[in-house]
């Protein structure tokens, strides 16, 4: 009870926050325009103090210390698809550290792309009001950064990677809210995502047990009604990976599109080629170590296999997995991002 009470007064003072901010924060587009490096940063700098002052919310020097938006990596799509592998060999690197799965953008974006009405952003009331917009996205920048700098106040020279795919339906809120920061868009085909969350969801399997209450619906279609929960997870899917993709697609800042595909059958090819396309410089030394340490043969043996979080590890294995049915449904479902990036598979 006590832990409860503690992410409900946590959530309070972040909504109150964010209240206050959307009163008072400049337009977001204002604040970086075309600006130059040292001027954007002053920028940054000028409406974190706002932000400080506005909200009651010390950053215990974070404003001066913490990460720049530059040095944010954001990784976008959908889980299953090696978002903890990859981030975790980012992690090995000096000078990065990994927030995991902060959920912002489903915060800010299931209620605004999936409750609430197109006629209602219209309006001026609206808190999130197209009329309002540069406000608002200013809000969210601050409540990102707030966030950040809360967490990680030494950070300002190195890179804060977000594990976020589990927040993907809000990429294009926060891309936009943070145009300079870095995006990776790692993909998988949605075949073995679905798969594999069948596998980690039926009962005995690694989610099983992490599940909530709010989640037990999952754990009883995976056994008891499968299509039911191939339906769900193909939606799901198609939902989170198409608003990531929307994002990569008017994202100008530096950005990269990886397949869990690529990653597996070159894993230090793709990490080169993902740093070069951020503009990241990197000791390929370093690099090759960190993949090394996190390559699927150095995973213990029994901590692989059938319900256990490292399954497979093997691009196509869905064909074994489902059945003809269930593979006709994912793929009816995920079939405009299945035509773009798995065109022959």
């Amino acid at each position: 009870m006590p832990v409860l009470k503690q992410y409900a007064s946590v959530l309070t003072r972040g909504v109150r926050a964010f209240v206050r901010l959307e009163a008072g924060v400049t337009r977001v587009e204002a604040a970086l325009g075309h600006q130059g490096s040292e001027e954007r940063e002053r920028t940054a700098d000028q409406k974190r103090r706002l932000g400080q002052a506005q909200t009651g919310i010390s950053g215990g020097g974070a404003e001066t210390t913490g990460v720049r938006p530059e040095n944010i990596i954001w990784i976008f799509g959908t889980g299953r698809s090696g978002n903890t592998w990859l981030s975790s060999i980012m992690e090995e690197i000096e000078g990065h550290v990994v927030w995991r799965e902060p959920s912002i953008g489903r915060l800010f974006g299931e209620f605004y792309y999936f409750h609430s009405r197109e006629g209602q952003r219209g309006t001026n009331n609206f808190v999130l009001g197209e009329k309002q917009r540069g406000t608002w996205l200013g809000s969210i920048r601050n409540f990102v950064m707030e966030g950040a700098n809360g967490r990680f106040p030494r950070l300002k020279d190195s890179y804060l990677v977000v594990k976020e795919q589990v927040g993907s339906v809000g990429a294009p809120l926060l891309m936009e809210a943070l145009p300079e920061s870095r995006m990776i868009l790692l993909i998988r085909d949605p075949r073995d995502v679905v798969a594999s969350f069948m596998d980690a969801t039926r009962k005995g399997g690694w989610r099983y047990g992490r599940l909530d209450k709010s989640d037990t619906k999952l754990s009883l279609l995976a056994d008891e009604d499968p299509t039911a929960f191939v339906e769900e997870r193909a939606s799901h899917y198609l939902k989170n990976v198409g608003k990531a993709k929307e994002a990569y697609g008017s994202h100008r800042g530096y950005k990269v599109l990886v397949k869990y595909e690529e990653l597996r059958a070159d894993t230090l090819g793709t990490m080169k080629r993902i740093y070069s396309s951020l503009d990241i410089p990197i000791d390929e030394g370093e690099l090759e170590r960190a993949v090394e340490k996190h390559a699927w043969e150095a995973i213990p043996e029994e901590d692989k296999g059938e319900g256990k979080f490292h399954r497979k590890a093997r691009p196509g294995g869905w064909r074994e997995d489902l059945t003809l049915e269930q593979v006709r449904m994912v793929e009816q479902i995920t079939a405009p991002l299945l035509r773009e990036f798995y065109p022959n598979a």
